[in-house]
């Protein structure tokens, strides 16, 4: 398994791994740090897919998730 994408928390991860899901690709997560055991499960987390759908993946992320428009008020 190789890291497709870093999510800020799991909320972030769960909505990675539904974009993969939908276009047919396996995922897992991975603490991005240390796990502390008596610590908060909302830490960052690695989205990771088998090496040979990284390609797909990435552009099922890309395709799915659009940066938010800014909009100019003046």
């Amino acid at each position: 398994m190789v890291q497709v994408a870093m999510a800020g928390d799991v909320t972030e991860a769960e909505e990675l791994q539904t974009i993969l899901r939908s276009a047919g690709i396996d995922s897992e997560l991975e603490f991005a740090v240390e796990h502390d055991p008596l610590g908060s499960d909302d830490a960052p987390q690695k989205v990771m897919v088998p090496e040979d759908s990284l390609e797909e993946a990435q552009h099922a992320i890309e395709a799915l998730t659009e940066p938010e428009e800014i909009v100019d008020e003046a």
